[in-house]
């Protein structure tokens, strides 16, 4: 018997429409993904002085290459093709037409905003990293083609809330199952985040690269940009706090812990993790000190349902653990089922979430963060967010996911290689963000091609940290390729089989609050606070903008 037959619900399957089209944005994702890797890992070898690049390949191109396919085509086609399968098989197994019309043409579009940025990353025409700051200046087909992304990703978003909206009419006066209300919670969160970068691209990005307008007002385009770019590692997170919420707890062979309580930590991170974009501004002179302390006090009450989050989680190991048999204080812990990859890799990035969120209140404390500002600390910091506690539970969801939407079977072998990739990953992402940690602290600069500053002494001794990164980088990639082949197998030859969608439900009925449901109530607390967050900030940049700048290329 393998691995995933045990603990088989009758709930129903995924329909093959609906897996074939979750398993279209997985894959997406994953090819991203790979080309991502690679590029990190020439990326790390070149800025620990291993390598030198051919000459018509730059090193500000391979990080644009890192940063963009990693950071937003990776993450949103892997979250999307997730969340199709979970509002699919938690509303009955399919998906009704106008959801899947939805999807695919979200589907067709991200895939053309995709090809038409990459093309130009690739041809060195948007060398202007993830965060794609002005003035440099990308191709025009380059901002054309993120926003094609972002419109796609809305219209696979309208999918997820046809769905929800009949499940309700269907349902009436009950409270939707868990991953769907999780789902259009973490859907919210990136249409109203998604709106100011839009606004940017379109208005702003589009016309002056163009030559419309000669100049661009640069502390408005960051605003619009961080006003999106901190909901972003939210919308990151949600999908893996959607799997440590939902299906870890089944995998394990526990329950949930508390309905009420996933749910209302879900509603607490939408309204504060959208409104905190000026501490990635801390810096910056156009934005006052009462403004940028705003942001960071709804910045640090994210930390509250961060922590309910760990108390759940632990509360589940624990109470599966002594069900098992686990005995004394932390007897429990030895019960838990540490061979199965499924609970292995989501564990490992739990683990790596813990420093990430202590980092993340270093890098919003104001006098702090002016310590670690635009040092490699800070890509230390996001790297074990995203490229652990992120990746490593997407991992794990790979792992049963693909199986589900092929119809396979996840072998002992497959698992045994996916405990080894986890492993690899776990620790080349720990050697290589304790050197950009450490480096950070002692000034080592973020974004910068490997250079001895004319051998400065402090840049001679940052050289043993960079080689220590680029090493740790080089288990990543190793990683990564191992994980493209495991889910290859997964894909097209492991053997056929049922595969159990993991959804955990509580021990007991709980009653739930119904107020957690009313979204209008939500979404307008959430407008209340972006409104006094961003209102007069973004209205007198608008009206006392700087001189504004021409378009650079510096590469």
């Amino acid at each position: 018997m393998n691995i995933l037959q045990k603990n088989q619900t009758k709930a129903a399957a995924v329909d093959r429409p609906a897996a074939r089209l979750s398993l279209a944005y997985v894959w997406v994702a994953y090819i991203a993904f790979g080309v991502a890797a690679l590029a990190g890992m020439l990326q790390g070898m070149v800025r620990g002085g291993i390598i030198e690049l051919p000459s018509w390949m730059n090193y500000y191109q391979i990080l644009t290459t890192h940063g963009v396919l990693m950071a937003l085509i990776f993450t949103t086609f892997f979250i999307i093709g997730f969340l199709y399968s979970g509002v699919a098989k938690t509303t009955g197994g399919t998906l009704h037409g106008s959801a899947l019309g939805w999807g695919w043409s979200g589907w067709i579009l991200m895939v053309i905003g995709t090809l038409m940025a990459g093309t130009m990353i690739i041809l060195n025409e948007a060398s202007v990293l993830y965060t794609f700051y002005a003035p440099l200046k990308a191709s025009p087909i380059f901002y054309i083609g993120t926003a094609l992304v972002v419109v796609g990703s809305w219209l696979a978003g309208f999918g997820i809330f046809s769905r929800y909206r009949k499940w309700r009419r269907l349902n009436k006066g009950q409270n939707s199952p868990l991953f769907l209300y999780m789902s259009v919670t973490t859907y919210v969160l990136w249409m109203v985040a998604t709106i100011p970068v839009a606004v940017e691209v379109v208005f702003q990005l589009i016309p002056w690269s163009l030559g419309w307008t000669p100049t661009i007002n640069i502390m408005l385009s960051r605003t619009l940009f961080w006003f999106f770019g901190h909901p972003l590692v939210y919308f990151w997170l949600l999908p893996a706090y959607i799997a440590w919420y939902v299906c870890v707890p089944r995998v394990i062979g526990g329950h949930i812990f508390s309905d009420s309580l996933s749910r209302l930590a879900f509603i607490c991170l939408l309204l504060f993790s959208i409104p905190v974009g000026f501490h990635h501004q801390l810096m910056e002179p156009g934005i006052s000190e009462g403004w940028k302390m705003i942001h960071v006090i709804l910045t640090l009450i994210v930390v509250i349902p961060s922590l309910m989050t760990a108390f759940s989680m632990f509360a589940i190991f624990e109470t599966t653990g002594r069900k098992k048999g686990g005995v004394g204080l932390f007897g429990w812990f030895k019960k838990l089922p540490w061979t199965d990859v499924r609970f292995f890799a989501p564990f490992m990035g739990m683990l790596f979430f813990i420093p990430g969120g202590a980092g993340g209140i270093i890098n919003a404390s104001n006098q702090l963060n002016a310590v670690v500002h635009n040092t490699i600390w800070v890509t230390g910091h996001f790297h074990i967010t995203v490229g652990a506690a992120v990746a490593l539970t997407f991992f794990g969801v790979s792992f049963w996911l693909i199986p589900v939407l092929t119809g396979r079977t996840l072998t002992p072998t497959a698992n045994r290689m996916g405990m080894v990739q986890t492993v690899f990953w776990s620790v080349g992402m720990f050697i290589m963000s304790a050197a950009m940690h450490t480096m950070g602290l002692e000034g080592g600069p973020r974004r910068t091609d490997f250079t001895t500053y004319m051998d400065h002494p402090l840049a001679l001794g940052w050289m043993d940290y960079q080689r220590v990164m680029a090493f740790g980088g080089g288990l990543l990639f190793v990683a990564a390729v191992l994980l493209i082949l495991i889910l290859l197998y997964l894909t097209f030859m492991a053997p056929k089989g049922h595969t159990e969608y993991p959804i955990a439900e509580t021990e007991e009925a709980q009653p739930v609050p119904r107020i957690l449901e009313r979204w209008t109530v939500w979404v307008g607390v959430l407008v209340v606070l972006i409104v006094l967050a961003y209102g007069y900030p973004i209205m007198e940049q608008i009206q006392h903008q700087a001189p504004g700048s021409p378009p650079f290329r510096t590469w």
